[in-house]
C-alpha cells in the first residue's frame, strides 16, 4: 500500500477572503457585530484586519474604536445585489 501524500493547504485570494467576511457579516442567520479575534478564528486567518481594511476603504463595513466590526448599509446591500452564496 503507498504512503499518502500530505495534502497541501489551498490557499485563498485575498478576493476570497474579503467576500467570505463581507458574507458572514451579512448573514440573515449570524451575529451582526463580530470581534476582530471571533471573525480570524471563524474565517481561519491570522488577522482579520488584514482582509477589513480593504472592505473598510470601500465603505462595505465599519469598525468601532473597540475592535467590533459589521457591515454598513452599502455592505448589506452589495450582498443583497449580488447573493451570499456561504
Amino acid at each position: 500500500m503507498p504512503d499518502p501524500q500530505p495534502t497541501r493547504e489551498v490557499s485563498r485570494s485575498m478576493d476570497e477572503i474579503e467576500r467570505d467576511l463581507l458574507y458572514l457579516l451579512t448573514a440573515p442567520d449570524g451575529y451582526p457585530i463580530w470581534t476582530r479575534d471571533d471573525l480570524s478564528r471563524e474565517l481561519n486567518v491570522r488577522h482579520s484586519g488584514d482582509y477589513l481594511h480593504g472592505l473598510r476603504r470601500a465603505g462595505l463595513v465599519h469598525e468601532t474604536s473597540d475592535g467590533h466590526v459589521f457591515a454598513s448599509r452599502a455592505g448589506v446591500r452589495a450582498v443583497d445585489l449580488t447573493g451570499a452564496v456561504v
